[in-house]
């Protein structure tokens, strides 16, 4: 494990807006969801509609993995993170207000959309993560266990 990794991990999570969640259904097959997504350090905060296959899936199986990565980039530079997690749907009030106001210091458009009960929160806590450089080499990728 390296603190620089982590670092690493953490900075570019924090300087990118949007994110692949995969999950499976109760049959075992994956979906992906792009969603955006605020962080803090290696752990990530998504805000959904309760009525999703995503949320069906993760109250189901709390395992889940994601990527964060760039658009349009020649393969010899490409970097990202890739991460497997346990995501959790968030109940308690000051987790709550904490994981909105990342969202909304991320997206400061969401504090004009009008409240809703149909909206759910999640925090996705890492478990393993990759940081992937391929400007050190084609599949270059530091591990991190959390």
């Amino acid at each position: 494990m390296s603190e620089e990794t982590r670092k690493k991990i953490s900075s570019y999570l924090s300087s990118h807006d949007w994110l692949n969640l995969g999950t499976v259904d109760e049959d075992g097959k994956p979906m992906v969801h792009t969603m955006a997504y605020a962080s803090e350090g290696p752990e990530v905060y998504f805000t959904t509609r309760k009525h999703t296959h995503k949320v069906s899936h993760i109250m189901n199986n709390p395992n889940v993995a994601f990527t964060v990565d760039e658009d349009n980039v020649q393969v010899m530079e490409i970097k990202g993170v890739q991460m497997e997690g346990r995501a959790s749907m968030i109940t308690d009030d000051q987790e709550a207000q904490k994981a909105m106001d990342l969202m909304l210091k991320k997206y400061p458009f969401m504090s004009s959309m009008p409240p809703s009960d149909d909206y759910v929160q999640f925090k996705v806590e890492p478990v393993k993560a990759y940081f992937l450089d391929y400007t050190k080499g084609f599949g270059h990728r530091d591990e991190e266990i959390y």
